[in-house]
């Protein structure tokens, strides 16, 4: 490869991300999408969410994705949203009209199964925390958490979060030796969901196992309720699904090409500033 002499300069090539972190990468993006799909069949099993300890047809439901005779539904509080087409009432592959929740092409199986869609999300469960604690281990013997991650003194300032906002918002993203590191934006972002929603997800999964309510029964305490569990890890898992499409567009804002070749080999090429 080519390199410019100068330290620091655009065009000059970086080792971004190194093999575990390539691996971990992409091993996750396939496991959460298994565990997306997934779970929104099981979600079609009871398309309602609950607050508290109780969760049944004739109960109050805060969140609920149903049909009439002519239509499908979101209801979010008082708030309705016709969603025909979409959500509640969709039409499948063979022309059938389908009145569940998320229509087949966003579930795992694509026809309705709630046994199979529950061996596919718990295989996966698995594998992502199996694979997300080697990472972690991986990260504290490298020091990628504190080096990488953790913002450095004057990055939480007022001025300097809103100025970064306002460049990411007008797609002005870093170039040269700034485009090596991570910004603010993006270490509160990975901190949040590494930190924040991820434990959330696993704590919220837990408590809805019956065999960990009898052996951890203060997992369900800890909710409020396993009605309120579902609710928090579906919300999770909304906020992860938005993450990750915001994360997809800052891709491809900045430059699809070298993103996914830093991300598959590994090297980086600073991007150039441009006149």
């Amino acid at each position: 490869m080519m390199r410019d002499a100068a330290a620091g300069m655009a065009g000059e090539w970086r080792l971004r991300h190194r093999w575990p972190t390539r691996i971990w990468h992409w091993a996750n993006a396939a496991i959460v999408i298994v565990m997306l799909m997934s779970g929104l069949m099981i979600f079609n099993a009871h398309p309602r969410l609950y607050w508290g300890q109780y969760g049944a047809n004739a109960d109050h439901a805060w969140l609920e994705i149903r049909s009439t005779p002519t239509q499908g539904i979101l209801r979010i509080g008082d708030v309705m949203v016709p969603t025909t087409g979409v959500l509640g009432r969709w039409t499948d592959g063979d022309g059938v009209v389908q009145t569940r929740a998320f229509p087949g092409w966003a579930t795992i199986p694509t026809r309705y199964s709630l046994s199979a869609a529950r061996r596919w999300h718990l295989a996966f469960a698995w594998a992502f925390a199996i694979g997300g604690a080697a990472y972690a281990a991986w990260c504290m013997a490298r020091g990628h958490l504190s080096r990488d991650l953790l913002p450095r003194r004057g990055e939480l300032a007022p001025g300097h979060l809103w100025a970064d906002i306002k460049a990411h918002a007008r797609l002005r993203l870093a170039k040269g030796e700034a485009a090596a590191r991570y910004n603010i934006l993006q270490k509160l972002s990975y901190l949040a969901v590494l930190f924040g929603l991820l434990p959330a997800m696993l704590l919220s999964g837990l408590a809805m196992s019956p065999a960990m309510d009898a052996a951890w029964p203060w997992l369900v305490d800890l909710f409020a309720g396993r009605q309120s569990a579902r609710s928090v890890h579906f919300i999770c898992a909304m906020l992860i699904l938005a993450f990750v499409l915001v994360h997809l567009a800052m891709v491809a804002a900045a430059g699809p090409v070298r993103e996914l070749r830093a991300m598959i080999g590994g090297w980086y090429r600073l991007p150039e500033e441009r006149a």
